[in-house]
């Protein structure tokens, strides 16, 4: 991650390779700091602007040499667009003015604050800081320039420090939980196994001062909990449930929340054997594991004043003598029977005995991020699918969503189609045809709620990127 700065003063007499500075469009008067600069560039820098037809809608930029005339050697300007235009837009727009200044060899890159408003200020920062993700654990020697380039430096330039400071703390925290994540889905199954999976949530918790309970493989048998436990027998490495619990220093302001992720770390689709396209990208079928994990390391740095339980469903989906096959009759941590028809549909299995564990301790609501279902990005492509048993938890995340940028759309939860799910020979079938698969599959973890409000994310289409594109790289988003 770059290094944040803050600094005070003018932007103009702050040295550094380029400032970035923030103009609107359909301005009706020229904002002052590009004033002062077409002033100090004796009119030049206003001509090159029309001339490049910049006009400030967001995604636009325009680098440009100060030959001089300012401290900062060059300027890139960086459209805003409208007030109420659309926020990420302009996140992205900030993300790929900071590549144009990196690509033109800017190491040390400011940041002119003094037109923007906090939410301005923030959507820069947020661009910009998670815009500069690079995963290069992985590369030898042909690229080990590259591995060992240093990030660039960012000077935050403003008047009010105190803001600035606080803006830029949280937008830090919340990148570095992010990276995590980032790397954690990008890293492979090789190095990431349920058993690192646990030692990686060990050392968010002591960092961050967490409650942690590896339940392991007696420990599950001790609790019932057959459909993890079956979805594990094929690995070498046993599956676990990693139960992490944030709890607020000082005034709690709502009762407790539980986050449950999906943490196959690699999905072979087990005796319904994916063919090998399908498993190319399922190193990544841990992600709803590690956005859990990487929400936790935030919780204390972010000041939240609830009580959070995140736990993490992990297994690897393998194919051995010991593996479950289809047809096997497993009992959930709740006493509710399982028949299996696909292998394949392993993520909703671990999750079941999650939701359950997670409701026992005493949680309010239960929010469940999962890389679940093809059919869910064959509905949304990249937007995430959401699915909730209740009116209020749907909305408070529809609206969060809204305000970090995460497209995310409401599915319905048709009850009819739980009769696709009744079982021939137990309680339930987990799966129950193609069509509407993914409803099919948000019902099918509905039945392990146990009553509470309730919301699944199927983050199938949003975990990861074919390309990159503003703040989001190629890879794990």
């Amino acid at each position: 991650m770059q290094k944040l700065e803050i600094r005070s003063g003018d932007p103009l007499t702050t040295s550094c390779d380029a400032i970035m500075i923030g103009i609107p469009s359909a301005s009706d008067r020229r904002p002052t700091l590009l004033a002062s600069l077409d002033d100090a560039m004796s009119g030049e820098l206003g001509t090159l602007v029309q001339e490049a037809g910049f006009t400030g809608q967001t995604g636009q930029n325009f680098l440009v040499p100060t030959l001089g005339t300012v401290a900062p050697r060059r300027v890139v300007l960086v459209g805003t667009g409208l007030a109420d235009s659309d926020a990420d837009a302009r996140r992205r727009g900030w993300s790929d003015a900071a590549r144009v200044a990196e690509r033109a060899g800017a190491r040390d890159i400011g940041l002119a604050t003094l037109e923007l408003d906090e939410r301005g200020v923030r959507e820069a920062l947020e661009g910009i800081v998670l815009g500069s993700y690079r995963f290069t654990k992985y590369f030898g020697t042909l690229r080990e320039g590259e591995a060992a380039r240093e990030p660039a430096t960012y000077l935050v330039v403003g008047d009010d420090l105190a803001v600035l400071e606080r803006i830029t703390a949280e937008v830090a925290t919340i990148a570095r939980g992010v990276f995590l994540a980032r790397d954690l889905v990008s890293a492979p199954a090789s190095d990431l196994n349920p058993e690192t999976m646990a030692a990686q949530a060990a050392a968010i918790a002591e960092e961050q001062g967490l409650e942690i309970t590896v339940l392991g493989v007696k420990d599950l048998e001790r609790l019932g909990a057959g459909a993890i436990l079956a979805v594990g027998k094929g690995s070498v490495v046993p599956p676990s449930l990693i139960h992490l619990v944030y709890r607020p220093d000082g005034e709690v302001t709502g009762p407790p929340v539980g986050l449950v992720g999906k943490c196959i770390t690699f999905d072979t689709g087990g005796y319904s054997i994916k063919i090998g396209e399908g498993m190319l990208q399922m190193k990544t079928d841990m992600a709803g594991g590690a956005a859990v994990l990487g929400a936790m390391s935030a919780l204390r740095d972010l000041g939240i004043r609830r009580e959070v339980h995140g736990v993490i469903c992990a297994a690897e989906n393998m194919i051995s003598g010991a593996a479950f096959r289809p047809g096997d009759v497993l009992t959930a941590m709740n006493g509710v029977t399982i028949e299996i028809l696909s292998t394949d549909a392993e993520g909703r299995l671990v999750l079941a005995d999650g939701l359950v564990y997670t409701a026992r301790q005493g949680v309010s609501e239960l929010i469940d991020l999962a890389t679940l279902t093809g059919a869910a990005a064959v509905a949304l492509g990249d937007t995430t699918a959401l699915f909730a048993n209740d009116d209020r938890v749907a909305g408070s995340l529809i609206e969060a969503s809204a305000l970090v940028g995460e497209r995310t759309w409401r599915m319905p939860l048709v009850q009819d189609y739980k009769t696709r799910l009744k079982g021939d020979i137990a309680d339930l079938k987990n799966t129950g045809g193609r069509p509407g698969g993914a409803i099919i599959a948000a019902l099918f973890l509905e039945h392990f709620s146990e009553g509470l409000p309730w919301a699944h994310l199927d983050i199938a289409g949003s975990a990861r990127a074919d390309k990159s594109g503003g703040y989001i790289p190629k890879g794990a988003t």
